[in-house]
């Protein structure tokens, strides 16, 4: 029965109307335009604070936040991850502009941003497979703990008054979510305890002690250094750093994102985002940065942010509050921030991956990576030491577990004339060493047959392995035939076999 022309019509008003962003529904912008103003009051001291660590003006990190936020919301692969100057970034790029001045460190980032472009184009996102799930917990347990010890030195040597407006602020944002959820509980906090410090005219630390907030927007314009290839040699390893801890931060935090909310995104198109964003910033004089997780955790897990609106929000907001609302950010205490922070730490370790059960019945070597990857980012300071680290150990346990699962059964003819070992397993240079002492040379009949229906050759430490065993039965006089090789496994040892000896 042919479809009537109503139905017809209806159906090509579907196709043909076009399709409505998502932050456009009134609750989700209303959502996101309050996650992008939380974010944004977070982001002032963490960038004049990582200013500090590069040894720039707090204006630099400022203008790299606000740069790296807007960019990255049109560019970038994981809606709703914040990007902003960071501590890791910082860190790199800090020797440079010690040694060298701002204008290298400009270049420095503008370079960065082409690495990463080209580290996008050519795939390292995928790599991203390879990291294991007992490293990305200890990725997020340690980043919890990085941002705790953060704020302990604003809870150090500080006024008494510190003390219960931070528990204040800690309460709010506990127990508010159970009156509404329509105002993020974080905004609340920091508005009502900046209310109160300002109204009763307690003296603590503000936002406005960290620095001086910038008056007018950046303007664009091409690094202060000479154009030749002695500069470009000088800041080619900072830049070269500079993008792979970038990466390694920013995917981890996507890879983070994508399971809290339950969705995907594009790493590659991430990573080339993440080198558009450092190259925007970098000709705008800023100094660079990544994907900010602890900002991420707010906006995502804590104010409940979904799209690409409130990070560019997050930027746009930022500057609008230190050029219009400069004099009232200022007087925003620190202890209402520190408040945000330690509820995101708590909100972000992961408390079931501690618990007695769960490490009962974790193999020990999972455990193992998990704790190996915790301690090398918290004594490091780097996230991305941590996760390479981490996943290196996991690899060797993995290698050591299944290097002793190549296995050798031995089936001897009834008169005695030939000899079948069956060997089972994965073959790699890990298990192929063991593999040469399991057979008996000697007391071997004159024919050998070696059985690999049950088995595979990944490497050529496999297939001089073999080569080995064949030579030293050939010593004796006796003949070796191997059989049952697949596919791959016979492509491989046909193309090596005899030719990984010198001279051969």
């Amino acid at each position: 029965m042919s479809a009537s022309p109503v139905s017809i019509s209806a159906r090509l008003r579907d196709v043909l109307r076009p399709t409505r962003p998502a932050w456009l529904s009134p609750k989700v912008f209303r959502t996101e335009v309050l996650a992008g103003l939380v974010v944004a009051l977070a982001l002032v001291p963490e960038a004049i604070s990582f200013s500090i660590i590069a040894g720039v003006d707090p204006a630099i990190g400022l203008f790299a936040s606000f740069t790296m936020a807007v960019v990255i919301s049109v560019v970038g692969g994981r809606p709703a991850m914040i990007s902003a100057a960071t501590g890791a970034v910082a860190l790199v790029i800090a020797p440079l502009n010690r040694e060298h001045g701002l204008g290298h460190l400009v270049a420095a980032v503008i370079l960065a941003g082409f690495f990463q472009i080209l580290l996008g184009a050519l795939g390292v996102a995928k790599l991203m497979r390879f990291i294991p799930r007992s490293v990305m917990v200890g990725f997020v347990n340690s980043l919890a703990i990085l941002v705790f010890m953060a704020q302990v030195p604003e809870l150090l040597g500080v006024p008494w008054a510190v003390y219960p407006l931070m528990a204040a602020g800690l309460a709010l944002m506990v127990f508010f979510p159970k009156v509404t959820k329509t105002v993020p509980a974080p905004l609340v906090s920091i508005v009502i305890l900046t209310a109160i410090t300002v109204a009763a005219g307690i003296a603590v630390p503000t936002v406005g002690d960290k620095g001086a907030l910038p008056s007018a927007l950046p303007v664009p314009g091409l690094p202060d250094v000479p154009f030749t290839l002695e500069t470009l040699t000088l800041i080619a390893p900072y830049a070269l750093a500079m993008a792979l801890v970038g990466l390694m931060e920013s995917l981890m935090t996507a890879k983070l994102v994508d399971e809290i909310t339950d969705t995907r995104s594009s790493k590659t198109r991430e990573s080339v985002g993440q080198g558009v964003a450092n190259i925007v910033t970098g000709f705008f004089g800023g100094m660079g940065g990544c994907a900010m997780i602890g900002q991420t955790m707010i906006n995502v897990k804590v104010s409940g942010a979904r799209t690409r609106l409130s990070t560019f929000l997050a930027g746009a907001f930022l500057m609008v509050l230190c050029i219009v609302f400069g004099p009232v950010v200022s007087d925003i205490p620190m202890a209402a921030l520190v408040a945000v922070m330690v509820m995101v730490c708590f909100a972000t370790f992961d408390w079931h991956s501690v618990t007695p059960k769960t490490l009962k019945r974790m193999p020990a070597g999972e455990i193992t990576v998990m704790v190996v990857t915790v301690v090398c980012v918290v004594v490091s300071h780097n996230l991305a030491v941590g996760v390479v680290v981490g996943s290196v150990c996991a690899m060797v346990i993995f290698a050591k577990r299944v290097a002793h699962r190549a296995n050798v059964t031995s089936v001897l003819d009834p008169d005695g004339g030939q000899v079948v070992h069956c060997v089972t397993g994965e073959l790699f240079f890990a298990s192929s060493n063991d593999l040469v002492e399991q057979f008996d040379y000697a007391g071997d009949p004159d024919r050998v047959v070696i059985d690999l229906s049950a088995a595979h050759i990944w490497d050529a430490s496999s297939v001089a392995a073999l080569d080995a065993i064949e030579h030293r039965y050939a010593q004796r006089g006796k003949s070796v035939e191997i059989t049952g090789l697949n596919g791959p496994s016979g492509r491989l040892h046909g193309t090596l076999s005899g030719k990984l000896s010198a001279g051969q």
